[in-house]
């Protein structure tokens, strides 16, 4: 693919990713963007390796290119574009995304990456573009925009302060908000919740993940999470080679009693995910998990070392939504897992994210007394 002709005194080239070789430079161009920042996380590079190739269910159903910008020979900057079927049988055929975006604050830099993305999307007749999506909707998304002061927990995004103004620059439009909101582990049920649960409890039935069905437990969370978030702004489903994936993953560092579900007349109604944050061990392995990283990351989550925690993934079946029971199995699901978490030495939890216009869900949260505390940001853009 030819590069966009830059102006002949610039020295900036952006090429496509090719080889084994480019994928290492795009995966390190973070590096260079935060350096100076202390709240960046450094994500794993075998872990970014895995993503990034074949072997990552996301290419099942979607097809992708990366840049990598050069200045005088230095990567500064990257970025991604890709088209998902299933987002596109969802929201049209015309519809595309960009992602993996890390840029210094340089306009000219950003300008030459985003028009690459775009001229690939245009090239395969995409019209609307938004983004970033790490790949999709389902993975890191956003770019962040509020609570920069503090580092991101697993699997969320941090980004640099310029990114929100130059995609603006670029003629990119805010399409939707997503926050972040955290709490103490030790909070109080409100009193009106107690009553809620305790009018409720009766008929639901709480329980942790079954081990020895893994897979198939694994299953039914994807069943209740396809289902719960089915009418929400840019949903596309999980496919089962996606959680499982999800599900592994996370296996051998999970503890069983972080997964709660939910279940009515012995059907499985509502579930949540908590994760012990391992971004507080990843800080300190700059990306390396061979020699000793990978032993250090299970020995500070069996012994009890790891201080704050996420809830990613919560659910609750359509057919509840917007009943009082509904709101008995959301505040069962939160409640369950406090309990562990506090043995265990979590002393506060992220929720994120959620949609700024998910007015119940964000009712709830404030009620228990969580504090939003980051926003993160999708842009939008007509090619």
């Amino acid at each position: 693919m030819s590069n966009h002709p830059m102006p002949a005194n610039s020295r900036i080239t952006v090429k496509p990713v090719m080889s084994y070789r480019d994928m290492g430079k795009f995966i390190d161009v973070p590096w260079h963007v935060y350096a100076d920042d202390p709240m960046w996380v450094p994500p794993l590079r075998l872990e970014r390796r895995f993503h990034f190739s074949r072997f990552n269910p996301y290419f099942k159903h979607g097809e992708w290119q990366a840049w990598v910008a050069y200045r005088n020979g230095q990567p500064v900057g990257r970025i991604s574009a890709q088209i998902d079927k299933l987002h596109q049988e969802r929201y049209g055929s015309d519809s595309g995304h960009f992602g993996l975006l890390e840029c210094i604050d340089d306009s000219e830099v950003f300008s030459a990456l985003i028009l690459n993305a775009e001229a690939w999307l245009a090239a395969r007749e995409i019209r609307q573009v938004s983004g970033p999506f790490n790949l999709s909707i389902n993975q890191e998304c956003g770019i962040l925009v509020e609570g920069f002061d503090t580092p991101p927990v697993i699997m969320m995004p941090h980004s640099a302060r310029w990114y929100g103004r130059l995609l603006e620059e670029q003629g990119y439009h805010p399409a939707k908000d997503l926050l972040a909101y955290k709490i103490e582990v030790d909070f109080e049920i409100p009193a009106v919740m107690q009553m809620i649960i305790r009018r409720f409890s009766p008929q639901i039935r709480l329980r942790t993940l079954q081990r020895d069905r893994f897979d198939e437990e694994i299953e039914t969370l994807r069943s209740i999470f396809n289902d719960a978030w089915s009418e929400n702004w840019g949903f596309i489903p999980f496919t089962e080679e996606e959680f499982a994936e999800l599900g592994n993953s996370l296996r051998l560092l999970l503890p069983d009693e972080f997964i709660q579900i939910a279940e009515i007349d012995g059907k499985p109604a509502a579930f949540m995910v908590g994760l012990p944050n391992l971004n507080e061990v990843l800080k300190e392995l700059n990306g390396r998990l061979l020699p000793f990283g990978w032993l250090k990351l299970i020995n500070r989550v069996r012994k009890r070392q790891i201080r704050s925690g996420r809830i990613p993934l919560m659910g609750v079946r359509k057919q509840y939504h917007n009943t009082p029971v509904g709101l008995a199995l959301a505040c069962l699901v939160i409640d369950a897992p406090r309990q562990a978490g506090l043995a265990r030495g979590i002393e506060e939890v992220e929720l994120s994210w959620i949609l700024e216009d998910n007015m119940a869900m964000r009712h709830i949260l404030d009620k228990i007394g969580c504090e939003q505390y980051k926003r993160y940001r999708i842009y939008q853009k007509l090619l």
